[in-house]
């Protein structure tokens, strides 16, 4: 591949500002930090990153952040640790990723909870009627709902299913994986109990890291059991955040790659007008170029979906890949239940970053342009 044209941005970022890679590569390079296991303390990467995501999140407490490997890291740590008991039930949607979807049909299969999940529209988003009367349905112990769809792009209005939520006692939990870095998110006015989030796709820093936000108030059952460094004569984790959720050695390296992105990326804010322009040129040039192109109204994350009526998804992302150096995303994209809302079985699907150029999304209007010939 001579110039690769990335646009598989919603499932890992790429490329990254330079000052990631050097701050790993430094980090590497460098003894090793402390937390609470004794070494070099001049640097608390991880307590550093933390405030700069409460920033993000809208939380005044970032010691109610953990820090781990992904978001799917946190959602488990979310879903298996929060107490609910047989009988009880959890509204979701049929929007959510497999890293919320097994979760929940392990504890509704081992544990006999009830999961309630809610159709979308055909663009990928519940209808805040839908989500209104399911809250007075059905009373959940605990709501769980995507921020953006990793499929269509589509983003809900969390602060209004929120207070729909509350409203009926019940917890709230966001998955942020696809919005966090792109959507402003104020997670203390809008009174979410927990949000799990990713580093490594719009926030743009290294894989490995991620965590989750848990208001203070909810303790969750730690889901990883070990080391804290700290607090070592407890038979059981400790009580206090983030130490609870934040068993065994932290990847160090890879903060500090996500604490060099979260500190590029406030020093250039997001041309959100100059993105919006670039993602509505690629929607209308897939549609005139024949392309069946799913679109949400409203606030959107960088992503298309599409299918081509006279060819396969698999053989479309194949053709871009092999034959035009586009690397795109096809199939379910880890989102099953979604599809049936949709009115297709699958997609193709490109999202695109901060780092997407007009000749880029060119490249691919002219593929398929080719394509469908």
């Amino acid at each position: 591949m001579e110039k690769i044209v990335y646009l598989n941005n919603a499932a890992t970022s790429w490329p990254k500002p330079d000052c990631v890679a050097e701050a790993v590569q430094k980090a590497l390079q460098s003894p090793p930090g402390s937390m609470h296991r004794g070494g070099i303390e001049d640097v608390d990467v991880f307590a550093l990153v933390r405030q700069r995501l409460a920033t993000l999140l809208g939380v005044k407490d970032a010691e109610c952040i953990a820090l781990g490997s992904n978001a799917t890291w946190g959602l488990n740590l979310a879903l298996h640790g929060f107490p609910l008991q047989a009988g009880d039930v959890v509204v979701t949607t049929r929007a959510e990723h497999n890293s919320v979807l097994r979760p929940l049909y392990q504890r509704a299969v081992k544990e006999g909870i009830r999961v309630v999940y809610l159709d979308t529209d055909e663009v990928g988003r519940v209808p805040l009627s839908f989500w209104e009367r399911a809250m007075a349905d059905y009373r959940p112990r605990l709501a769980v709902f995507t921020h953006a769809s990793n499929v269509t792009g589509a983003v809900h209005d969390a602060a209004e299913m929120t207070a729909l939520a509350k409203s009926v006692g019940a917890a709230v939990l966001l998955d942020a994986s696809q919005s966090l870095g792109w959507i402003p998110l104020e997670a203390d006015s809008w009174g979410i109990d927990m949000i799990a989030f990713t580093g490594h796709k719009y926030l743009l820093g290294p894989q490995g890291t991620g965590g989750l936000f848990v208001r203070k108030g909810i303790s969750l059952q730690p889901w990883l059991q070990g080391g804290t460094g700290i607090r070592s004569e407890l038979e059981e984790m400790p009580e206090e955040m983030p130490l609870r959720l934040e068993a065994g050695t932290g990847n160090e390296p890879s903060f500090h790659g996500l604490l060099a992105a979260l500190e590029w990326a406030g020093e250039h804010p997001l041309e959100e007008a100059e993105h919006r322009a670039l993602l509505g040129y690629l929607r209308e040039g897939l549609m005139d170029a024949g392309a069946r192109v799913i679109l949400p109204d409203g606030l959107t994350t960088p992503v298309v979906s599409f299918i081509l009526s006279e060819e396969s998804v698999a053989d479309v992302g194949y053709i871009l890949g092999e034959s035009y150096d586009i690397i795109c995303r096809t199939g379910l994209h880890c989102a099953p239940k979604l599809f049936s809302c949709l009115g297709v079985s699958e997609t193709v699907r490109i999202s695109l970053s901060r780092f997407t150029q007009k000749e880029d999304v060119d490249a691919v209007l002219e593929a398929v342009r080719d394509i469908r010939g």
